[in-house]
């Protein structure tokens, strides 16, 4: 225990004499934390939160122009913005200048023509009810049409639900003058307010259900997925402070020095595993503890520990013994410290990519998600999105545990078979 304890010392001294690699693995992914969340706090809030920016140009100065007004505030869908003075040549400047994304034109006759519809729809039941004589009225309206302007960046089924829902509130203005007007022709002056407060007092309920297992269960916000994800990011990239470590030792001989001397070989390797672990681990604690402080305070969704904590304690240990073991791979397969640094490096950056480090996997398309399963990173993910968003359950993180646990032997058993061909071990 004695010498172990010499060797992780040893091994101590050699990485804190390693700066550049020291701001790798802390500095960094600290700064990507906050730098990547803050830039996607935004777009997860648009998914979320369904809020949109809109101005609305009402150049109908009817009532149903108004009431169109009045649902789409009502919803609370949009951060709805009025002018009436503005002209239609001029809206896209004004998207422009004012930072907003869509537009939504109501024209003059809006009121005019739908309340014809209503008086057309109206009158046709009557005749179909035998209630009232044929007419020879067109049964084809020139209808107006609501423009619809968006910025080019936002994307097609973003721009599809903004066009949906106000499709919705036209018809439920449609029906509300339908319901008005046969109502008024069959002289019936309490029936539309009757009418109408049975339709609301009487509506068809949609309840929620999370198929989580906790009833604590959160919508992903940028916090839980950016914190995790960067912090896995920092755990593997010591592949470029421990990979060149492996590198450089078995390039100058210091392994097969050891081999002379009364310490075990394997002393040496579960020093460095050690230690790593213990980077690893600090930095875990060191960014999680700084964005739960920090994050409140600049406006970011605050980040929420998972009940589970030895759930926590296993993913995050299982998640630093596999960049461990990957980086002792990538060391004993590399010939030369640039073989080591560029493939580490670029390897990690890849995995990072399809992994769902950089991008949620929940918005990836089908064949990005099954590519997903050969990054070591997504599994790590993986178990800190069972933790944080699906309450921690034993039976979701048991795939999971299993995953890592076959990797880390993997490499583990790899690199001794690397170092045992090259008559090191």
């Amino acid at each position: 225990m004695y010498k172990l304890w010499v060797a992780v010392k040893k091994e101590y001294h050699l990485l804190i004499h390693d700066k550049a690699g020291l701001i790798l693995m802390f500095a960094l992914p600290l700064l990507l934390v906050y730098i990547i969340t803050i830039i996607q706090d935004s777009a997860f809030r648009m998914v979320n939160e369904n809020n949109i920016s809109i101005l609305v140009v009402n150049k109908d100065e009817g009532e149903e122009g108004k009431n169109m007004i009045k649902l789409m505030k009502e919803s609370g869908f949009f951060d709805l913005r009025e002018d009436a003075s503005l002209e239609k040549r001029n809206i896209k400047k004004e998207l422009e200048e004012k930072d907003i994304l869509t537009s939504l034109w109501i024209s003059s006759d809006f009121s005019e023509k739908i309340i014809q519809k209503a008086n057309l729809v109206g009158s046709s039941m009557l005749t179909e009810l035998g209630l009232e004589s044929a007419s020879n009225s067109e049964k084809k309206l020139s209808m107006p049409q609501l423009e619809f302007y968006h910025d080019p960046v936002l994307q097609e089924n973003y721009c599809s639900s903004v066009m949906n829902i106000t499709e919705a509130f036209l018809k439920t203005i449609e029906g509300d003058l339908m319901i008005s007007e046969l109502c008024a022709q069959l002289d019936l002056k309490e029936a539309p307010v009757q009418i109408r407060n049975i339709l609301n007092d009487n509506q068809i309920a949609i309840k929620r259900f999370s198929t989580s297992s906790s009833e604590s269960e959160k919508l992903p916000n940028s916090t839980q997925h950016n914190v995790p994800a960067w912090t896995i990011f920092a755990m593997f990239f010591m592949v470029v402070s421990l990979g060149n470590n492996i590198v450089k030792e078995r390039l100058n001989g210091s392994f097969i020095r050891l081999k002379t001397m009364p310490s075990s070989f394997f002393l040496v390797l579960g020093s460095k595993m050690i230690l790593y672990m213990l980077v690893a681990v600090i930095q875990v604690i060191l960014i999680f503890s700084l964005t739960k402080i920090t994050f409140p305070f600049i406006g970011l969704p605050e980040l929420t520990m998972p009940g589970n904590t030895t759930g926590f304690i296993l993913i995050v240990i299982l998640s630093a013994l596999a960049a461990v073991s990957y980086a002792l791979l990538v060391g004993s397969m590399a010939r030369t410290v640039e073989q080591s640094h560029v493939f580490g490096a670029m390897s990690i950056i890849i995995f990072a990519a399809i992994g769902g480090v950089w991008v949620p996997d929940f918005i990836m398309p089908d064949f990005m998600k099954n590519l997903a399963l050969i990054s070591p990173l997504n599994w790590c993910l993986e178990g800190f999105y069972v933790l944080f968003l699906k309450g921690g359950d034993w039976s979701a993180l048991q795939p999971v545990v299993i995953g890592l646990s076959l990797f880390i032997f993997s490499c583990l058993a790899l690199s001794f078979l690397k170092l045992k061909n090259e008559k090191i071990v």
